[in-house]
């Protein structure tokens, strides 16, 4: 019987270990270059010029970074959205809210209580700050999608300023809702549908909402996400949530090792 050459098994080997490593471990996208959006912003102290940036680095799949760009405020959270869009940001005691949109946005309008929101396209980062007047909407969405936190809402609802009634403790009916952790939630809100997409400055129309909210802090607090984009722009949504929640741990890490 003739036997195969040690050089010739190696070989085989080889070509089975580089195949298998190839299935099982794919190129991740390379890092692509982000330009950076400074923002406007009006609130509590007055207007805040758009604060200057450097463009950011990140791995994104092929075809989404040329039609992303970063977003950011003064205050608040940073969001990736499509490129080319307007955007402004409101503040006060209580948090703030970023806005980006197809359309300029004017802030005067944003901050009028006759501004009734956004009924097409638009983005929208909203954080709240649990120790200050901000605790009333973390309570709300604690009280819909947190149940581990509930002992903050019956400590807010213990103060009497608002009924127990405003914060009720089931989840939107139609919403579709993904635990990624205990204090991470993505969701998506259905068509002409009432959920947390429109829990925002969203209007229901014939498009769903996709979003995520993470609850950081002792307090706590907590930072959601709106999103609704054209459809040639669907892909972007998942790029954009996973860049919020990265931001988000983030800010997390650091605050605990201070």
């Amino acid at each position: 019987m003739n036997h195969p050459r040690p050089a010739a098994i190696f070989l085989f080997l080889t070509c089975a270990t580089t195949i298998r490593i190839g299935l099982a471990a794919p190129a991740k996208p390379a890092l692509t270059v982000i330009p950076f959006v400074g923002c406007a912003s009006d609130g509590q102290v007055g207007p805040l010029k758009p604060p200057a940036g450097k463009p950011i680095r990140l791995a994104v799949p092929t075809g989404a970074a040329s039609r992303l760009a970063y977003y950011k405020a003064e205050y608040g959270f940073g969001i990736l959205a499509p490129r080319g869009w307007h955007c402004f940001s409101t503040y006060g005691s209580d948090g703030g809210n970023l806005y980006v949109a197809p359309e300029p946005l004017d802030g005067k309008e944003l901050l009028s209580a006759n501004w009734k929101g956004f009924s097409g396209q638009a983005v929208q980062v909203s954080v709240s700050v649990g120790d200050t007047s901000g605790r009333f909407e973390v309570a709300r969405i604690i009280a819909r999608v947190f149940p581990g936190q509930m002992g903050f809402v019956k400590a807010v609802i213990a103060e009497g300023i608002e009924p127990a009634s405003d914060f009720p403790q089931v989840p939107y009916p139609a919403d579709k809702l993904d635990r990624l952790d205990p204090n991470t939630v993505e969701y998506e809100t259905p068509p002409n549908s009432e959920g947390f997409g429109t829990h925002s400055q969203l209007l229901p129309n014939a498009s769903a909402v996709r979003g995520v909210i993470v609850l950081f802090g002792d307090e706590p607090s907590l930072v959601h996400a709106s999103v609704r984009l054209p459809n040639d722009h669907q892909d972007l949504i998942p790029v954009m949530l996973q860049r919020l929640e990265k931001e988000a741990a983030t800010d997390i890490r650091a605050a605990a090792s201070n």
